[in-house]
């Protein structure tokens, strides 16, 4: 007889142990479902004030990634390799050295200039393409902005007009006031 009062004792403390796992289960999917879901809200109120900052020609591609003609890729700083837009007046920074001084002072080089010929399409899916032209001392470009609908989140294309040497970037778009870019000494 004792050896079944030991037997059911070790099987109930088993089921509670089961019981206890399948709790803290379900609380961890309920926590795992929330932060989910306040990371979609959190997404999906940047993407509005990245499309309403993109509509007043009022912000900043913080670039966090750039791609080289020649497909080398690196990561970089947020605040030091970016594109702004602030009226007509555009400024275009890359700095992909943490490192090394440029002539900008701050790793790389800064070039701004005029837009022209501005130009927002929306397709089917609610992806939004910007393209304008900058043009000003050391800078004469084509860049085109391409935004996914319900994110910040963004990619640009910069075509030199008088050489080969594209560039890419991905990054988030934020509102020109919320921006905490450096910007270096321009050419």
């Amino acid at each position: 007889v004792p050896d079944m009062l030991a037997q059911n004792s070790g099987a109930s403390k088993r089921q509670q142990e089961l019981d206890k796992w399948h709790q803290e289960m379900e609380e961890f999917r309920a926590r795992s479902e929330q932060r989910r879901e306040m990371s979609e809200l959190t997404d999906s109120i940047a993407g509005v004030q990245a499309a309403a900052a993109v509509q007043n020609r009022d912000f900043v591609l913080e670039a966090d990634q750039v791609t080289f003609k020649n497909g080398n890729t690196v990561f970089v700083n947020s605040s030091t390799t970016f594109i702004s837009v602030k009226g007509n007046r555009a400024v275009v920074q890359i700095s992909p050295s943490n490192f090394a001084s440029g002539p900008n002072g701050v790793g790389g080089v800064t070039v701004d200039g005029s837009i022209s010929g501005m130009q927002r399409m929306v397709d089917k899916k609610g992806n939004t393409t910007i393209s304008f032209n900058v043009m000003g001392i050391g800078i004469n470009a084509q860049i085109e902005i391409y935004m996914t609908p319900g994110t910040n989140r963004a990619s640009a294309t910069i075509y030199p007009n008088f050489n080969s040497n594209t560039i890419w970037l991905q990054g988030n778009i934020v509102p020109y006031e919320n921006s905490n870019v450096i910007e270096g000494a321009t050419l």
